[in-house]
């Protein structure tokens, strides 16, 4: 592990001082020394990395510092600092918390003197505090080592669903307006918009405006969409916060045929399919009739003929007969001319 410059720097002259105190003051140094090798120790811990630890607003959020080697000590004060304020202040006599003094509401854990965990419990956060430095220190009568723990504060809070509304004018020309609204989140997030749900839409054709609220330093954002699409294809707008992970998507799909829409267009194809069915059966009918009708009348009509034929031969037969009975009397008169 590198430590810095300034580190060895002070290391270095304290061990000067010590020689100094060993060769003057043999029973004052040795004290000295085990101060030192106290504090080279502290400033050897300290070279850890700073973590960061996330907070959402509204909700409590421990600070972690774990550093059981202060139990070693019977009488000491700590303090925790939000950059250069105290947050925090806790004296510790025969390995006892006999005092806590807290400026935020903020707790040292339960757990402090018997398994040294001297984390910073706050009940909750918001936006005001995000990207502060937090650190724990150690203090004496006359000294303060540098921070035991380090941790740096994040928050974030997360947005609504996206509220998206599709705006078509005449005097746009083909263009489609979209409006897309999230509100109640932090950090700023990112906007994305998707056409079809694949398609990204051309550049510059959005325009996004931030607004952040005086109050509690949440966001409010809106999303405009300007673009030629067609009014059945979809348009998504998703709000990420990438702090929490989180994204949020909501869908415009155009116009598409509803149910309603969907259930009348199947009710009136089965009516029109019925009513075409209902003529069909009425054409074949009347069809069927008017055959019906022709063979009726053709049969008539050949009944009429049969009827005058019938009664032409009658008529003829009548004739025959009275020609044969007057020759016949004509024959009978001659006959009796001739006797005579």
């Amino acid at each position: 592990m590198d430590f810095p410059f300034s580190i060895l720097k002070r290391e270095t002259f304290f061990q000067l001082l010590c020689v100094f105190f060993a060769q003057r003051w043999p029973q004052q140094a040795v004290a000295l020394w085990r101060t030192g090798l106290l504090l080279s120790f502290l400033h050897i811990c300290t070279c850890l990395e700073e973590e960061c630890v996330l907070g959402v607003v509204g909700r409590p959020v421990s600070l972690p510092c774990f550093y059981p080697q202060l139990l070693t000590f019977k009488d000491f004060s700590i303090e925790w600092r939000k950059d250069d304020k105290v947050v925090l202040r806790s004296v510790f006599e025969n390995s006892r918390n006999i005092e806590e003094l807290s400026a935020d509401g903020g707790t040292l854990s339960s757990n402090a003197t018997e398994a040294g965990d001297f984390s910073l419990e706050l009940p909750a956060v918001d936006p005001a505090e995000d990207k502060r430095n937090y650190g724990l220190f150690l203090i004496s009568e006359a000294n303060q080592s540098d921070a035991l723990c380090t941790v740096c504060l994040r928050i974030a809070a997360s947005f609504s669903r996206p509220l998206v509304r599709r705006e078509e004018a005449a005097d746009r020309g083909n263009d489609t307006s979209f409006y897309c609204h999230s509100a109640g989140g932090f950090p700023e997030p990112r906007v994305h918009w998707l056409i079809n749900h694949t398609a990204e839409p051309p550049e510059g054709s959005v325009r996004t405006v931030a607004a952040l609220l005086p109050d509690s330093y949440l966001y409010n954002i809106t999303s405009y969409l300007k673009v030629n699409v067609s009014k059945a294809l979809s348009v998504s707008c998703a709000v990420e916060n990438a702090l929490l992970n989180e994204t949020f998507t909501s869908t415009s799909y155009g116009t598409p045929p509803s149910k309603v829409a969907g259930r009348a267009s199947e009710a009136m194809w089965i009516f029109s399919t019925g009513l075409s069915a209902v003529v069909g059966v009425m054409v074949a009918a009347g069809v069927g009739y008017q055959i019906h009708l022709d063979r009726v009348s053709k049969r008539k009509k050949l009944e009429f003929q049969y009827q005058q034929n019938k009664r032409g031969y009658k008529r003829s037969r009548l004739t025959d007969d009275a020609e044969s009975i007057v020759e016949t009397e004509v024959t009978m008169v001659e006959s009796k001319e001739s006797n005579v």
